[in-house]
């Protein structure tokens, strides 16, 4: 009893730290304000009309582009579900806030008792879903309680987390309160053994998503303009982080080829400080300034189209927080490169170890594989098809799940 009023303690301390930062981080004052009067709002949907709810908890982007393959497939196959998705941060809901296949789209209460038990009284789902690392125990144990299928995918577990450790007997463990868990490996599914907990290896369902992408082989002729007869690096997800290494004095390469930069985020300030670390001779996608040895794709949703012209792909995130999806560029038959942070990502230790994607760690390991791969064409496409290959080989994990859970929906 008494961890669960540290836990509760804890929670509300996030708020209130939240809170402070709100008065000068922007981010913080969106989190702020994209939960006020929510409880408001979502008495205004009537909920209760709908029989067959089925919520979506993603904490981000990320974490959205696998769920977003199920509900798709809940769509297409039952006309009379409706889908709630929520966030839980600023950078995956004002993002994805009018995706058209969802009925309802909020951000997630903080996970205090009160809000959970006001938030599932008033949605009342069929079923919930929850998505890789989201585990809020005040929510799941809500629903446990009143006995609402509870199911959390593309999971992953690692030896270090809480869970696995002396810290998980003493605080509240969530995992034990879901209907079922999929993960994404069998390392994950023998950590959950360990605590006695079944479950299931489904994989990750953006395996199904960016092949379903790849069919619809939408053409960009202006990017064939933009890279003319010259080989193209295209860096995706791109950090400030990522573009120091890149740019750096020593890089010879890079001025012999065309580059094509896609922010991570692409609001003014992200974009000028990717801008502030390159060369001045810097081309605008909105503008299209093709003619230009560097382009910056400057708007939303084009990526995935646009890494089948790369020679070469580079993924951020690595020298930062984590690495974004390396998938995107998987299935297009590129090799890839990104920076040392990759670890928690199996798609990008799986990558490493079929030669088609390198880790650097600095500009001088960089250059070498680009050199590499620039000079031996054949190698940079055995690279390619190696990363294909692996992408195609793991698709599935979406009818998996759905096979598991249909009698609930």
């Amino acid at each position: 009893m008494q961890i669960m009023l540290l836990y509760q303690l804890g929670i509300g301390i996030y708020g209130i730290l939240i809170r402070f930062f709100s008065l000068f981080n922007t981010k913080a004052k969106i989190w702020i304000k994209g939960r006020s009067n929510i409880f408001e709002n979502l008495k205004n949907c009537n909920f209760q009309n709908h029989k067959k709810i089925i919520w979506f908890h993603c904490a981000s982007l990320g974490e959205f582009e696998q769920a977003r393959p199920l509900i798709e497939f809940f769509k297409k196959n039952h006309q009379d579900i409706k889908i709630l998705l929520t966030f839980f941060s600023p950078s995956g809901y004002e993002i994805r806030k009018n995706y058209a296949l969802a009925d309802w789209i909020f951000y997630l209460p903080l996970d205090t008792k009160a809000n959970a038990h006001q938030f599932v009284e008033i949605i009342n789902p069929r079923l919930v879903i929850f998505v890789k690392y989201e585990f809020w125990y005040n929510y799941i144990n809500q629903l446990h309680k009143l006995k609402i299928p509870t199911y959390s995918i593309a999971a992953i577990f690692r030896k270090n987390q809480y869970y696995f450790n002396l810290v998980g007997n003493i605080l509240p463990n969530p995992l034990y309160l879901f209907t079922h868990i999929f993960v994404q490996n069998n390392k994950s599914k023998q950590l959950l053994k360990s605590l006695k907990i079944e479950a299931t290896i489904a994989g990750d369902t953006r395996f199904d998503r960016v092949v379903d992408i790849a069919k619809s082989n939408n053409l960009k002729p202006e990017i064939e303009i933009f890279k003319s007869n010259k080989k193209l690096l295209i860096i995706g997800s791109a950090w400030p982080e990522d573009i120091k290494i890149i740019f750096n004095r020593e890089n010879e390469i890079i001025t012999k080829i065309k580059v094509l930069i896609a922010p991570h985020n692409i609001d003014g300030a992200s974009i000028n400080s990717i801008i502030n670390l390159l060369p001045k001779d810097v081309g605008y996608y909105s503008k299209k300034q093709f003619d230009k040895p560097i382009l910056i794709l400057d708007n939303i949703g084009m990526l995935n189209d646009i890494y089948k012209y790369a020679d070469i792909t580079y993924i951020g995130g690595a020298f930062g927080k984590g690495l974004h999806n390396i998938l995107e560029a998987a299935i297009h038959a590129k090799p890839i490169v990104f920076g040392p942070k990759y670890t928690k990502f199996q798609e990008a230790i799986d990558l490493i170890a079929l030669k088609g994607a390198v880790s650097i760690k600095d500009n001088a390991s960089l250059n070498h594989i680009l050199k590499h791969w620039l000079e031996n064409s054949v190698e940079a496409k055995m690279a390619g098809n190696a990363n294909q290959s692996y992408v195609h080989e793991n698709i599935g994990a979406v009818q998996k799940i759905y096979n598991h859970i249909k009698n609930h929906i």
